[in-house]
């Protein structure tokens, strides 16, 4: 069972400010959250999946690079911009 407790040391975790009324609601709400992951965890251990087996997963990753020659779209991008100035796009100043 979820305690006030717990609910003021999550919220003091997310930096959050909850009221009396939010902690009720949400300690039957992480309950229900917490029964359904171990009827998960009961169903998936009832027909034998190997919870080993369900976390396997491989990362595809490529090297670390630049993803594109540099400058290789600069010409292409200066034709379609309105207001250009010494190779760089000009825009309206927004701040002060």
């Amino acid at each position: 069972m979820i305690t006030d407790d717990d609910i003021e040391n999550l919220a003091n975790l997310a930096r959050i400010s909850v009221t009396d009324e939010e902690k009720h609601a949400l300690a039957k709400d992480l309950e229900a959250i917490l029964a359904y992951v171990s009827d998960i965890k009961d169903a998936a251990s009832a027909v034998g999946v190997d919870e080993k087996k369900i976390g396997i997963l491989k990362n595809v990753m490529r090297e670390d690079g630049p993803s594109h020659e540099k400058g290789i779209y600069t010409e292409a991008i200066l034709r379609e911009v309105p207001q250009k100035e010494g190779g760089y796009v000009k825009v309206k100043k927004i701040l002060s």
